[in-house]
């Protein structure tokens, strides 16, 4: 269970990464996430059936995160903890609104792409409306709050354990303040004059993608105890 755990930690992070790799080369995402309506879609529909199958493939790398999320208390005997019991649950519905927000490429973006090639301004409006509510609201403040929350919470049953060595709680803690600071940039999209961390977004993916794949691969080499440390 451990072994099986770690990886999927890492399948999940790695395909992720190259499926969001992918998508950055295609589609410059996530910076196109801030541009008009009219640019993105436009950039949408040039990118053809290929940038939707991408977005298909990023919501779904993403998703297989849930499985070791919901493994983790087994895998490392510590299924009565009361943290790890709220954070697997917290974790597991980070993922499910994350997938949302990536799914919404793949079934909500494409008519509304294609209604504007057509010539159909109004849809301008429905698309900020969708973009608002499935990818600010619920993808990026909802889904990536829920994941910090997640990550801290594992991070703290690890400081309190001998499941994985203490620097991966450490690490897991820092990686949760960066990852936060994006939320800068969430909340700039309706108030236009808050503080923004140009940097955040990228730093703070990229610390906690690296963190879960250490923790996946901490997970396959280190045999655990069930003795608490200290």
């Amino acid at each position: 269970m451990r072994r099986i755990t770690g990886g999927l930690f890492v399948v999940s992070a790695v395909s992720f990464a190259i499926a969001a790799g992918v998508l950055s080369a295609t589609f410059d995402w996530p910076d196109i996430l801030r541009e008009p309506a009219g640019t993105v879609l436009t950039s949408f529909t040039e990118g053809g059936p290929g940038l939707v199958w991408t977005w298909f493939a990023t919501a779904w790398t993403y998703g297989l995160l849930a499985i070791p999320i919901l493994m983790l208390p087994q895998a490392i005997n510590r299924e009565s903890s009361t943290v790890l019991r709220v954070a697997t649950a917290l974790g597991a519905a980070s993922v499910l609104l994350s997938l949302i927000g990536f799914l919404r490429w793949v079934f909500v973006v494409p008519p509304l792409a294609r209604a504007y090639a057509d010539g159909d301004q109004a849809v301008a409006a429905a698309w900020t409306a969708q973009h608002q509510y499935g990818g600010a609201l619920l993808g990026e403040h909802l889904g990536q709050l829920l994941a910090i929350a997640w990550s801290i919470g594992v991070s703290v049953v690890i400081l309190h354990t001998n499941a994985v060595p203490r620097w991966i709680g450490w690490g897991g803690l820092l990686a949760s303040v960066l990852y936060f600071t994006n939320q800068g940039d969430v909340m700039a999209t309706v108030l236009p004059d808050f503080p923004v961390w140009d940097a955040a977004g990228l730093i703070g993916s990229t610390a906690w993608g690296v963190w879960t794949i250490l923790l996946g691969l901490m997970l396959l080499v280190r045999r655990g105890t069930d003795r608490l440390a200290g």
